[in-house]
Order: C-alpha cells, then structure tokens, then sequence
C-alpha cells in the first residue's frame, strides 16, 4: 500500500473541499483502496468502481459513445474519456481512470502485459501510458496504483 502518498493526496483534497471518483481496470479496486485508507476518507472519495469488463463499464459509466468513436484502447486518449466518465457519473471535482493489462497475457484489446493508460479529470486533466516491461501480475497492479496515486498527486498539486 502507499499509504504516505495517499494520505498526501487525501490532505489536499479535504483542504480544498474537494471530491474525487475512481474506475480502474487492471489495478482490481486497489487505487480506491489506498485513498480509502486515509482516515477521514469519506470527506472525499465519493465512490468508484471496477471496470474489467465492456459490461461493468456500460453499467457503471457514463460514456459518450461518439467520444470513443475512432480511439484505440489503451491509449492516453481513450483513459481520457474513461476518466472523465468516472468525475461525471458521480458529480465529483476529479476523477481517475486506469486501463490495463496487467499480465501474465496481454488485453484482449490489444497490447501486451505490463501496459496501462491512466487519467485524470478534474480542473487538471492529464493521462500517461506506462509501460512495466514485465508479465508479473501482482507487480504490474501495483505499479500500476504507484503510478495513478503520483499522477493524481501531481495534478492537485499543479491546480
């Protein structure tokens, strides 16, 4: 867990009277697990959901189809929409989405292991590719959360 980080990021949310919502893919519900380890968590994470399937996101998402017309999966692009889905669904300040494949196959989307897209929707929008090299599962969801948690963390504190 990267407890310290999230304790960062939950600070500056509650400081800022702010609210953040999470679909994530191939991290299986741990980038809400780690900010729904800071105590007080309630006052800013509203809700999230795990989005591995085409059926979990069309029921837990609201996505504009025209807005994925054309985009390629697990392109910074593509997570872009994802997140804003995730901030608008639930009428928070940000949102967070992480797309992926974690391994040891690659998605059935296209791409190998160890690749995963996340983003950022709020007041600062932002999206990364990131790219492991490796097939390990467990290790890949983890860097995986790393990633989205620094992300997120330098975003809040850019805006």
């Amino acid at each position: 867990m990267f407890h310290s980080i999230s304790t960062l990021i939950g600070d500056q949310l509650s400081r800022n009277g702010a609210t953040v919502s999470v679909a994530e893919s191939s991290t299986g519900g741990l980038i809400s697990a780690n900010l729904l380890s800071v105590p007080g968590a309630s006052r800013f994470y509203v809700g999230g959901s795990v989005v591995y399937t085409r059926e979990s996101r069309r029921a837990f998402l609201t996505l504009d189809k025209e807005k994925l017309t054309g985009l390629q999966p697990l392109t910074p692009e593509i997570v872009q929409v994802f997140a804003d889905g995730a901030r608008e669904t639930l009428g928070t300040t940000w949102g967070i989405a992480e797309l992926g494949a974690a391994g040891p196959a690659g998605s059935p989307y296209g791409g190998g292991a160890g690749i995963s897209v996340i983003g950022i929707s709020g007041p600062i929008s932002r999206a990364i590719k990131v790219e492991t090299g490796s097939d390990d599962r467990a290790e890949n969801m983890l860097a995986f959360t790393e990633a989205a948690l620094e992300l997120f963390h330098t975003v809040l504190t850019e805006s």
